[in-house]
């Protein structure tokens, strides 16, 4: 760095006593010496160059400060202190490019910025090429919507065994977070058990298309919910003896048909919807009974592709009160349009799984899981 009291000299008059276009053209002049010379300066010429930028930038305006922070943020020699003080910049246009890019801010900075800055900023962060648990467990923690979503997304974020805890917690009705979370390949086994665990069958659906190897674990999550759903209303409704009787009779002289499964669903007949469906698709009582009453939508689709059922009688089971799902006309078509995805073959594998290897012994049932997810992975 030739003649660099002189420079220094010129710099700091045109700070003292220049004018903002003087000093605009004097950052400059700093800025594109450094940058034609970066990689080959020392630590003490780019030290030099780090005082002359401070005793600038803090007399320029936004623009201008936003403009060096672009032309530095790449920069692998960037001055350290500068960057720094860009980062943390109350001015997202400033701070995001060299949160976003640059190497020359160091785990701790990050972390700081992180706990005090704006969401915008954390945003910012989240998009850098890689992150330490450190860093994103004060993103997990602090951030809004769009800045765990970005975490969650970012493949080179490294997450906590708590990060991705309270990531699972926050992904409870938002799908998109879910499904981020389930692709990671990272993802512990426990996380992603609990994460199916509360998942739509949008989400679901979307796991089984794009990793095939997860589909065995998928069907087992829907299997192990649809056991937690209580047996109450059969044993309590003198009525399902007589509506299942009924039934048989029906079944035995050929005139049991999918009409009898959307007759009685559609009005709210649910202890004859329960037997005809189980008459209908061979299943067990306690099955479907258990997913008519599941205000999750999942096995009722399941059940009813499985039988054969159409559309519209799928629609009819998913509409009946028993359940007290209170979908809206947009979750409903959602359903719907799973439900459609869904193979007869997918569907009725779910149910051989169900009926070979539940168990109302829950210890057992997770067991049982935690085995096949394992098998999975």
């Amino acid at each position: 760095m030739p003649e660099t009291p002189t420079l220094l000299h010129e710099i700091e008059t045109a700070i003292a006593t220049g004018t903002p276009r003087q000093r605009l053209r004097a950052l400059k002049r700093i800025c594109d010496l450094f940058i034609a010379g970066s990689s080959l300066y020392t630590d003490e010429q780019i030290a030099v160059f780090d005082d002359v930028l401070l005793k600038l930038t803090d007399v320029i305006e936004t623009e201008a400060r936003a403009k060096l922070a672009r032309r530095l943020a790449h920069l692998p020699d960037a001055p350290p202190q500068m960057i720094r003080s860009l980062a943390f910049d109350r001015s997202i246009e400033v701070a995001g490019p060299v949160l976003v890019h640059s190497g020359r801010l160091s785990e701790s900075d990050l972390v700081e910025n992180a706990s005090t800055q704006s969401q915008a900023h954390l945003y910012a962060i989240s998009q850098r090429s890689a992150l330490s648990e450190a860093v994103t467990d004060v993103l997990v923690e602090r951030g809004d919507r769009r800045v765990v979503r970005a975490v969650a997304k970012n493949d080179g974020a490294r997450l906590s065994d708590n990060g991705f805890g309270k990531l699972v917690t926050r992904a409870n009705g938002d799908d998109t977070l879910a499904e981020c979370l389930a692709l990671r390949r990272d993802i512990p086994r426990h996380h992603f058990l609990r994460l199916l665990q509360t998942a739509s069958s949008r989400v679901r659906l979307k796991l089984v298309t794009a990793n095939p190897a997860a589909a065995a674990a998928v069907r087992n999550v829907v299997a192990e919910v649809t056991g937690k759903i209580s047996r109450k209303v059969r044993e309590n409704s003198p009525e399902f003896h007589k509506a299942k009787a009924a039934t048989k009779r029906r079944h035995k002289t050929s005139q049991l048909t999918e009409q009898s499964v959307h007759s009685a669903a559609t009005s709210q007949e649910f202890e004859k919807a329960v037997a005809a469906l189980a008459l209908l698709g061979h299943f067990p009582v306690d099955l479907v009974e258990r997913g008519l009453l599941d205000k999750n939508p999942d096995i009722v689709l399941i059940l009813a592709k499985a039988a054969g059922c159409s559309r519209t009688t799928a629609k009819a089971l998913l509409r009946m009160r028993a359940a007290d799902r209170g979908m809206s006309a947009h979750d409903t078509e959602a359903a719907l349009t799973s439900f459609e995805k869904l193979s007869v073959t997918a569907a009725k594998r779910v149910i051989t799984y169900y009926t070979n290897h539940y168990t109302n012994d829950a210890a057992r049932a997770r067991a049982k899981f935690s085995e096949s997810l394992a098998a999975v992975a």
